[in-house]
């Protein structure tokens, strides 16, 4: 790659990045907006409270069903562990056997 094609793409990644930031708008999750008048809309603390309250009584109701976060499940954290670890390994061993086969693979290297 030569000199003058490097540096543009650096400068057009760097431009975008600056630029691109600046368009997403990040707020906090606040309870409830005040408006001018003082009224409050969405996510009050009162309502917060209720759904709070809902939720300890179906995990009292539900002893069963755990704490909703099934780690041993293939659907859980190491469920996907092994998920991604099979298929990874998996195009990894065929990279490497491709990679030992090929017409550029040193001679007697191994």
């Amino acid at each position: 790659m030569n000199k003058p094609l490097l540096i543009a793409s650096i400068l057009a990644v760097y431009v975008m990045g600056y630029y691109g930031f600046g368009a997403i708008d990040a707020y906090a999750q606040y309870l409830g907006n005040v408006g001018d008048q003082g009224e409050t809309g969405a996510r009050t603390l009162e309502e917060q409270l209720e759904l709070a309250r809902r939720a300890v009584e179906a995990v009292k109701l539900n002893p069963q069903a755990g704490s909703g976060t099934p780690i041993l499940a293939a659907d859980g954290v190491f469920g996907a562990v092994a998920v991604s670890v099979a298929i990874f390994g998996g195009i990894a061993v065929v990279l490497f056997y491709k990679g030992k086969q090929g017409k550029y693979a040193a001679q007697g290297r191994g």
